[in-house]
C-alpha cells in the first residue's frame, strides 16, 4: 500500500524524548492510539494537518441504517478500497508499542483505529473502541462474516466493476461513475438475507458499554497515560484523558497538529509516532 504524505513536523529534540522516557520508566503505561499512529502505514486520518483537501464527510450511523442507497454506495466504494486498506502493514510506531508491551512497560492499548495493525505488529492486549473493518455484522441476526469473505461475494455479484472507476484516491477509496453506483449489487447476510454493516462504530453511534468498561479497567491498572496520534477531538478518546487527569496520572501526548486536552499533559511532543516511539523503545529496552 503506497503511503500517503505524513504532515511535516520538526524532528523531536533529544530532551523531549528524554522527558517521555523519564515519565514512563518504572511505571505501567496505558496507551491510547488514534489515526495518526497509522498514517505512516498509508491509512489517512480525519483531522490531521492537510486532510481537508482529500476528506469526505464521514458516514453517519443513522443514515447507513435507514437508507439502502447509502449502504449501496458504501459497499461499492468499499469493494474498491478494501484491497489497499487490507494490504497495509504495521509501521515503526506499531512495532515499538508491541515491543514495549512485551517488555512490560506498556500495560495495554486502547485504539480508536479500525485497521487491526496493532494486532499485526504483535500487541496482545488491544481494546478496539470503534471495532474493526475486518469484520462485517448482519443488522438483522447479528451474525459475523469476515470482510475478506464478503469481498469475494461482492466481486462475484459485480463482475467487471473495476471498469467503472473514475479515479482512485490515495487512501484506497475511489470515485465512481453514476452508472457504476446505479448497477452495483449489494451482498446480504448468508444466514438471513439481512443487510450487512462493517463491524465498526460510525459517527453518531455509541461505543458499546462493555468496550468502554474494559478500556477504563485498563486505565485503572496503569500509572501513566500515553496518547499517540490522536487529536482527541471526539469524546470517545478524550474521556480517558479527563479520567487520567482526575486520577492525577501523568499524561503524555505525541501528535502532529493541535491536540485537545494538551493543557492536562505533562509531556507534549509534536512529532511523528514512527520517529519517537522507536527511540522510546530503545531507551526503555536497552537490551
Amino acid at each position: 500500500m503506497s503511503a500517503l504524505p505524513v504532515p511535516p513536523c520538526p524532528a523531536s529534540a533529544p530532551s523531549e524524548v528524554e522527558a517521555l522516557v523519564h515519565l514512563m520508566r518504572g511505571r505501567r503505561t496505558a496507551v491510547l492510539t488514534g489515526a495518526g499512529c497509522s498514517t505512516e502505514s498509508g491509512i489517512p486520518d480525519y483531522r490531521g494537518p492537510g486532510t481537508r483537501a482529500r476528506a469526505r464527510n464521514p458516514i453517519q450511523h443513522r443514515e447507513f441504517l435507514d437508507r439502502a442507497e447509502i449502504r449501496a454506495r458504501y459497499w461499492a466504494r468499499s469493494l474498491l478500497g478494501w484491497p489497499r486498506f487490507s494490504s497495509a502493514q504495521p509501521n515503526a510506531a506499531h512495532q515499538a508499542l508491541a515491543s514495549l508491551e512485551r517488555s512490560g512497560h506498556v500495560q495495554g492499548l486502547i485504539t480508536q483505529n479500525v485497521d487491526r495493525l496493532h494486532h499485526a505488529a504483535g500487541s496482545t492486549r488491544v481494546i478496539e473502541l470503534h471495532g474493526a473493518l475486518a469484520d462485517v455484522r448482519c443488522l438483522s441476526c447479528r451474525a459475523l462474516e469476515a470482510r475478506a469473505s464478503l469481498q469475494q461475494r461482492l466481486l462475484a455479484l459485480n463482475p467487471g466493476f473495476l471498469e467503472h472507476v473514475v479515479e482512485f484516491r490515495p487512501d484506497g477509496d475511489a470515485d465512481l461513475s453514476s452508472e457504476a453506483l446505479h448497477t452495483f449489487q449489494v451482498a446480504d447476510c448468508l444466514h438471513c438475507d439481512g443487510p450487512l454493516k462493517p463491524d465498526v462504530v460510525f459517527f453518531g453511534d455509541n461505543v458499546p458499554r462493555p468496550t468502554v468498561e474494559a478500556a477504563f479497567a485498563l486505565l485503572e491498572e496503569a500509572d501513566v497515560l500515553l496518547v499517540v496520534g490522536s487529536s482527541l477531538a471526539i469524546f470517545s478518546g478524550y474521556r480517558f484523558v479527563t479520567r487520567a487527569s482526575e486520577r492525577r496520572m501523568p499524561i503524555a501526548l505525541i501528535n502532529i497538529g493541535e491536540c485537545r486536552g494538551a493543557e492536562l499533559a505533562n509531556v507534549v511532543l509534536e512529532a511523528r509516532a514512527g520517529e519517537v516511539l522507536p527511540l522510546l523503545a530503545e531507551r526503555l529496552n536497552p537490551d
